[in-house]
């Protein structure tokens, strides 16, 4: 069976809702950063998709965290 998403669909969407998410909170980059224990460049890099790199769970959780969401919500397609 094949799936309809892709490792880097997953991360796309990831990245996406965690750029949404922290602006709805108004947060910033640091802030997000602070609050993950992560750097900001790598925060601002994720986003940017300046990396190849797809998070690991254990990060994404970290960001669920911080933005205070349930984890499934970064996992939510956007609608473009």
């Amino acid at each position: 069976m094949t799936s309809r998403y892709s490792k880097e669909k997953l991360s796309l969407i990831v990245r996406k809702n965690i750029r949404k998410y922290r602006l709805m909170r108004k947060y910033t980059l640091q802030e997000l950063a602070d609050l993950t224990g992560l750097t900001h460049g790598y925060v601002r890099d994720l986003e940017r998709f300046s990396i190849e790199k797809t998070p690991l769970l254990e990060t994404v959780g970290k960001f669920a965290d911080a933005l205070e969401i349930d984890i499934r919500q970064l996992f939510d397609d956007i609608k473009e």
